[in-house]
């Protein structure tokens, strides 16, 4: 994710260079590495009053992030608890969950490329039948 705010073009051109349409910026980069930049036109070293564009950078690499778990795992060796649910939180989504789970529809196995499991069928029973146009029906034309 990268967020890139433009500046406005400054009033005086202060190089001399009235072709040039850039902006000064300043960006932010949240993954998969820390970013943060400012982007501006300095004048080239040298005699001539030209500018070039440059970017002050600051980067944060990911590799200083913690592996996944790895903060959790620390913590429950040094005996932090901080970052675990309690007993009554954990029983409490349970009562949340478990009568969810305990209604669960059956999944009914069938044959791929058919129309679908023999309980599917009793479904549609008491609105008629499925119907299976035939494949010259079917164009987007007929639809």
């Amino acid at each position: 994710c990268e967020v890139l705010a433009t500046f406005r073009q400054p009033p005086l051109a202060v190089f001399g260079e009235a072709a040039y349409r850039g902006s000064n910026y300043l960006r932010f980069r949240l993954s998969p590495d820390i970013v943060i930049a400012l982007g501006t036109r300095v004048k080239k070293p040298g005699e001539a009053m030209a500018g070039e564009p440059v970017e002050l950078e600051v980067l944060r690499h990911a590799r200083h992030a913690l592996a996944p778990y790895e903060r959790l795992l620390g913590d429950a060796m040094e005996g932090d608890a901080t970052l675990f649910a309690r007993q009554d939180e954990v029983e409490a989504a349970w009562e949340v969950v478990d009568p969810v789970l305990g209604n669960a529809a059956p999944v009914h196995e069938y044959e791929p490329g058919s129309w679908g499991p023999a309980e599917a069928d009793a479904l549609i029973a008491p609105h008629g039948d499925w119907y299976d146009p035939p494949a010259t029906e079917a164009t987007p034309q007929a639809l």
